[in-house]
């Protein structure tokens, strides 16, 4: 199967279209403005496509349906949690992030406070997230890559993180754009010819599919329990981190600044919403499809922690050509989000922490550039250490986790500095630390970590007194984050907090060109 000649065809010629598309882009890339934001000249629905592009992620095609194929019905749960949080952008976060912000969601909540210790927190919390969804993209390619051409896991790791590199390195916000508006009208177009194949062999109803799974495998597949999280706060805590962290992904974010104003951010996100929405549906047809047609046993034996459902369903209903196509739009998939990633870190690196905290916003363009290339390389070179160390586990599962640590980290600071007029500056860097440690720190202590990653069993560790059983922390942080953000804030005080607040919410309501500069001290 590594070796089918078909499959790495498909693979390739992806490769030479992305490659094709990064030389085009390169020679349009000489500001940061293009770099970081393409110049903000993508149209709302070209930003749609790559919106959906961006967050159909690995964790979609692959790990949801790998969760469905395992689990049932309980898989849901991944779909629509991501989803819900989409309209929280729309009428919530889009317009001050458009019309306040430049390239990063640290531009809205440094805008009325002092900008080097918020931008410093700021980056703190970004890199947390974007590492740990770095983690679920590369263990996925890694797992995909070892399927189609028989690498070991390592070398995947390393192949993905290489041409990554090339993409961001050369092309920047314009190559990754249009990757990912590629990627996503061949991953809707792949997902949707899947699950019609799944279903002729079911007379086109769905119902006769879920029926074979609960002839097959018991009725308990169809019902909603405990078999993806540990327990009724776990699933509480996963749906809280997955609506309220996909309000706060900063790759997400980020692409609010790629169009002309507030207006096309708005209908950029209803072209991703509508399009996400139908994806995951196909993405339900297609663990179920798994699940009969393929069998959970035969997914597992796959490795990857079930990320394989997908593609050996492809094989199954379509043959090795199909099989081909699947794995390459798996591939685009994870390639076009890591690079997503990679430039939103890199944002951070260069724009928050290098121009606005390191030289005080003097950084020339040049200079600014070729920070932002160091920093790509470096975080291109923890994605592939990451990503070998957290081989085995469930892509869904540890996006999860990285919504988790974002709901706690950013969603919390980014709401209340454009909504409340006593937030301060002391109390703007406490809530992304506290969310941020103590996502990572429950994280760490729960048996994600101490169970899959380590490889304790449950026995030796569950009645330590340091052992956190739940796996999803967000229902412990995201509260804890806001708590200390209001005490610290009603503890403290902001010079000119009314004059700031009110111009900040002038640029929300009305937004100008660029941001107008506020005391960095």
């Amino acid at each position: 199967m590594g070796s089918n000649a078909i499959s790495i065809g498909f693979f390739f010629a992806f490769m030479a279209l992305t490659l094709l598309i990064t030389y085009w882009a390169a020679r349009r890339t000489r500001t940061t403005e293009h770099f970081f934001a393409a110049g903000g000249e993508v149209t709302p629905w070209q930003n749609g496509w790559a919106l959906a592009g961006d967050f159909l992620s690995a964790g979609a095609l692959l790990g949801i349906a790998g969760i469905v194929t395992s689990n049932g019905f309980d898989g849901m749960i991944y779909s629509i949690g991501w989803l819900v949080g989409w309209p929280i952008i729309l009428f919530l976060i889009v317009e001050p992030l458009r019309n306040v912000g430049r390239f990063t969601f640290a531009d809205v909540v440094a805008y009325r406070l002092r900008q080097r210790p918020v931008r410093v927190a700021a980056a703190v919390g970004t890199l947390a997230v974007i590492l740990f969804y770095l983690i679920a993209q590369m263990v996925a390619t890694g797992s995909l890559i070892k399927l189609l051409f028989g690498l070991s896991y390592a070398w995947s790791v390393v192949l993905v993180g290489s041409v990554m590199l090339v993409y961001v390195l050369f092309g920047g916000m314009l190559a990754t754009t249009w990757v990912q508006v590629v990627k996503a009208a061949l991953l809707m177009a792949g997902g949707v010819l899947l699950a019609f194949l799944v279903l002729t062999h079911f007379d086109m109803n769905p119902l006769k599919l879920f029926a074979a799974a609960s002839q097959k495998y018991g009725a308990k597949v169809l019902q909603p329990g405990s078999r993806v999280v540990s327990g009724q706060w776990d699933a509480v805590s996963l749906g809280l981190g997955l609506m309220f962290g996909t309000a706060a992904m900063p790759h997400v974010l980020m692409r609010a600044y790629t169009v002309r104003d507030a207006k096309a951010a708005r209908l950029s996100i209803l072209y991703a919403t509508g399009l996400i929405g139908f994806f995951h549906l196909m993405v339900f047809i297609i663990g179920f499809g798994a699940m009969v047609l393929v069998g959970p046993e035969a997914v597992t034996k796959a490795g990857g922690g079930g990320n394989m459902a997908a593609p050996l369903l492809a094989l199954a209903v379509g043959g090795n050509a199909f099989f081909g196509f699947i794995c390459a739009v798996a591939f685009a998939t994870m390639l076009a989000v890591v690079a997503g990633l990679t430039l939103s870190g890199v944002a951070t690196l260069c724009h928050d922490v290098w121009t606005n905290v390191v030289r005080n916003g003097t950084a020339s363009e040049a200079e600014q550039l070729k920070v932002a290339r160091i920093a790509t390389v470096l975080i291109s070179v923890l994605a592939v250490v990451l990503g070998v160390a957290f081989e085995g586990q469930n892509v869904a599962f540890m996006a999860g986790l990285a919504f988790s640590v974002a709901c706690a980290a950013n969603f919390p600071s980014l709401v209340l500095a454009i909504t409340w007029r006593r937030f301060t500056t002391s109390a703007a860097v406490a809530s992304i630390l506290v969310g941020t440690l103590s996502s990572l720190l429950l994280i760490v202590l729960s048996p994600t970590i101490q169970v899959d990653v380590l490889g304790k069993t449950l026995a030796q560790v569950e009645n330590a007194w340091w052992f956190v059983s739940l796996r999803n922390p967000a229902i412990i942080c995201m509260p804890l984050s806001f708590w200390v953000a209001i005490v610290v804030s009603l503890l403290t005080t902001e010079t000119n907090a009314d004059a700031t607040f009110a111009a900040l919410q002038e640029r929300i309501l009305f937004g100008r060109a660029q941001p107008v500069p506020v005391p960095r001290d």
